[in-house]
């Protein structure tokens, strides 16, 4: 079905190199720019718009075989050189898009959707691109090509994907962490999935210069997201976020921002789907970081002219805590093609913009608490007025950060007020004080 559809590696910078997806290659060999996926559009546009459109929800949630995945339902536009009987799939994608009503009244924008990419199977959206990496490296192994082992560096969410979706193909993974910089919850996953787990006593950007080193020169194939395998998965949060609004373009997309891939990711998904005609413009995208680990924003008060990678510094959104992110340069193409911007939280806004989305019903992550905190800023600043349909991408299930959600309502966190902090009530088993309490809450 795929065979007519074609994809390869090709220079970011705009070098004619070209490299097939089989190479183990992350950049270009002439000047060494980080590559991305290009995909055949003219043998891609001999379907229609509407055929697409048709085909997509045909798949989805297909009850059997791989393609009711939210990423492989898509295949020709992700990576029709793997074989369906070699894609590695574990259900991901397909996640709620979520109207959160009663939080966007509050903050003046009635119309706020959060995409919750963290409802995947290991509770974040780098399944989304894992998946691909590794079927990628499945269906090399299938053709006879060596390759020992697959490799990241991480804050958490990637080596917990990474390992999943190696287990599951039975592919030794290894995962670079630094030590005591990422949660308990998010340490288990690799461990649990029989990931050989290094934990560095440095920092990510410290791991990742190591990871580098050990792949570039072991044939071990590197999963962080410089390889731009990983973007072609991501890239569908785009194209499923159109399809839950009925092929309809939100006006905004906010995203917590850390390597900076998944920033391309989205414009490449809403750059595919508006060549192909499925959608008729563009939304704006703001990517939102931390005040401790803001080197996107900083440029961005230059207007992008020059960027300055920066040691990051201790924030509760560990999975941003980076410095030096290898997708900077794609992440201001996008931002500048999409008319975008960049924004930064604090600890304490960050935290509080978690608790009020949780009054919605949400359960949300430190990442995303950095993305709900811009656009109240912009909400704020009047950039985004009440007008606008607004997407917030959250990026990991909060389950993942546990000891946040209980250091924030037993307000042990340093530089947070806590202003919704909502501890248990502690009384005595009788009956009028216990009456006393729910009343007293009811009544408000």
């Amino acid at each position: 079905m795929s065979a007519k559809y074609r994809a390869w590696f090709q220079c970011f910078a705009g070098c004619d190199e070209t490299y097939e997806l089989d190479e183990i290659i992350y950049k270009c060999r002439r000047c060494g720019s980080l590559l991305e996926v290009r995909h055949d559009m003219e043998a891609l546009a001999e379907r229609s718009a509407q055929q697409w459109k048709q085909l997509f929800a045909e798949r989805w949630r297909a009850p059997s075989g791989p393609l009711g995945s939210g990423v492989w339902g898509k295949k020709e536009w992700v990576c029709p050189r793997v074989e369906d009987r070699n894609i590695v799939s574990l259900g991901e994608g397909t996640t709620p898009l979520l109207r959160v009503e009663s939080f966007g009244r509050r903050i003046g924008v009635p119309d706020v959707h959060v995409k919750l990419c963290g409802n995947s199977h290991t509770g974040s959206f780098k399944d989304l691109g894992l998946t691909v990496l590794v079927s990628m490296v499945q269906q090399m192994r299938a053709e006879g090509m060596d390759v020992p082992a697959v490799a990241c560096a991480s804050t958490g969410d990637t080596s917990a994907a990474l390992a999943a979706y190696c287990a599951r193909a039975g592919i030794q993974a290894v995962v670079f962490l630094p030590h005591e910089k990422i949660s308990p919850s998010q340490l288990v996953q690799p461990v649990a999935n029989g990931a050989l787990t290094l934990a560095l006593d440095t920092d990510f950007d410290g791991c990742m210069e190591l990871v580098q080193q050990v792949c570039s020169r072991n044939d071990i194939y590197l999963a962080n997201s410089m390889n731009s395998l990983r973007i072609e998965g991501q890239k569908t949060v785009s194209v499923e976020i159109c399809q839950q609004l009925g092929w309809q373009v939100p006006d905004w997309v906010v995203i917590p921002g850390g390597n900076l891939g998944n920033v391309s990711a989205l414009g490449l998904g809403f750059e595919m789907m508006h060549r192909l005609g499925l959608i008729d413009r563009l939304p704006r995208i703001c990517c939102a970081q931390s005040t401790e680990a803001n080197p996107l924003y900083l440029s961005y008060l230059k207007d992008f002219e020059s960027f300055e990678p920066q040691t990051a510094r201790k924030t509760l959104a560990t999975a941003i805590q980076i410095g030096n992110p290898v997708s900077v340069w794609k992440a201001i193409k996008t931002l500048k093609d999409f008319g975008g911007m960049a924004e930064q939280a604090t600890e304490d806004e960050l935290a509080d913009a978690c608790a009020q989305a949780d009054l919605s019903g949400l359960f949300t992550d430190p990442h995303t608490g950095v993305a709900l905190a811009a656009l109240i800023k912009l909400a704020e600043r009047g950039d985004i007025t009440s007008k606008d349909r607004v997407v917030v991408i959250s990026t990991a299930h909060g389950l993942k950060f546990p000891q946040f959600k209980i250091d924030y309502h037993w307000q042990k966190l340093s530089a947070v007020r806590s202003r919704h902090a909502n501890a248990p009530v502690e009384l005595p088993a009788e009956y009028d004080p216990v009456v006393s309490a729910i009343f007293e809450r009811v009544r408000g």
